[in-house]
């Protein structure tokens, strides 16, 4: 796996190239960063507007949605600790928070243990 291609897995290991924020900045799809607000506002409950998903992905530097810049607490404990992903941590394997991603995504966790 190529630098650029490390770089766009997120701290929990999703792919952000396969994320909608992702896919809707990098081609400017207005119509793919509606359905995305939406849907990420009704599961997280909070006021996820079209103009907050733009992302060039979670650990790249330049834009993130407001749900990743803000709102994500695996994000937020990664950063607080020092690490660059759950894949650092020791407790990643007991962690409530990164296991709720895994337990749906088991991508996820491989894609940490490649970096």
């Amino acid at each position: 796996m190529d630098i650029k291609k490390k770089q766009l897995i997120a701290i929990c290991g999703l792919d952000c190239e396969k994320c909608d924020a992702y896919i809707a900045t990098k081609n400017n799809d207005q119509a793919l960063r509606e359905k995305t607000a939406k849907r990420w506002a009704e599961l997280n409950n909070a006021p996820i507007l079209p103009e907050h998903i733009n992302c060039d992905g979670c650990r790249m530097d330049g834009a993130k949605t407001v749900f990743c810049s803000s709102l994500c607490e695996i994000r937020k404990c990664a950063v607080t600790k020092g690490f660059k992903t759950c894949g650092e941590c020791p407790e990643k394997d007991t962690c409530p928070k990164v296991g709720a991603i895994w337990q749906h995504n088991q991508q996820a966790k491989k894609n940490l243990k490649s970096l």
